[in-house]
């Protein structure tokens, strides 16, 4: 099976809680070359919030994905293209491996499954909100964080590893130690991304980057600098195989 991610190098992450820089719109946030927009945050989301992003991207051209921090948030959206609902391996509070998924399932409508994917997180911000929320053991060297992303795919038959330093600029070596760790999955890194060079990086070792915060501060000229630096990363690959 095909997933569309795997022909993705960029993805914008919207927090419905923040706005974005003053003058620029939604329409502004779509065309900066992003593959695809990824709506969620992890503190003050409501299900209003979350409605209020995807109606106003729901016109253009890219691709929307609901990643909801809670069961409470998630919302039936015939805008969605599908849901990635994140499950942190490295949680010490197992709720946010398994519970909050068993509270998912619970729904009154149900869960859209053909369109319902999940993400396996790899925290390693101890300072970062996720990793409060979840209680994350974030001291993780190359070889804990190859293992938690082979685990994930092989064990687990994760389809998306997802190493996230939210609010800080990761490791390269840890990154690319869970990359070289999979097999078919692929593999997500979030956290500091801020221009071309941190995108380019990043994606030499991760096959999708993530930008988040940057959208929210320094506004879509900086994320399309970081759509360029991940994209030109990914040709070079290419070439070079």
């Amino acid at each position: 099976m095909s997933y569309p991610w795997e022909d993705w190098d960029h993805i914008t992450k919207i927090d419905p809680d923040k706005d974005l820089v003053d003058g620029e719109t939604f329409e502004d946030v779509c065309e900066t070359g992003t593959d695809a927009l990824e709506i969620g945050g992890t503190l003050d989301i409501t299900e209003e919030k979350m409605e209020r992003v995807v109606e106003a991207t729901a016109k253009y051209d890219v691709p929307i994905y609901q990643e909801p921090s809670n069961p409470g948030v998630v919302i039936d959206d015939p805008a969605l293209d599908g849901y990635l609902i994140p499950t942190v391996f490295n949680a010490s509070d197992s709720f946010w491996i398994t519970g909050a998924h068993k509270e998912w399932v619970r729904i009154e409508d149900g869960l859209d499954w053909d369109r319902t994917h999940t993400e396996a997180y790899i925290v390693m911000n101890p300072d970062s909100s996720v990793a409060e929320y979840t209680d994350a053991d974030t001291d993780q060297s190359a070889e804990d964080v190859a293992s938690f992303a082979r685990v994930a795919e092989r064990m687990f038959g994760q389809d998306i590893i997802y190493v996230e330093y939210s609010g800080t600029y990761g490791d390269p070596e840890k990154v690319c130690a869970a990359h070289d760790a999979l097999d078919d999955a692929t593999l997500f890194y979030g956290g500091g991304i801020h221009d071309y060079e941190s995108a380019y990086e990043m994606g030499k070792c991760a096959d999708v980057v993530v930008v988040g915060n940057l959208l929210h501060d320094k506004g879509v000229d900086a994320v399309r600098e970081t759509v360029e630096g991940a994209k030109d990363a990914t040709a070079e690959l290419v070439d070079a195989e």
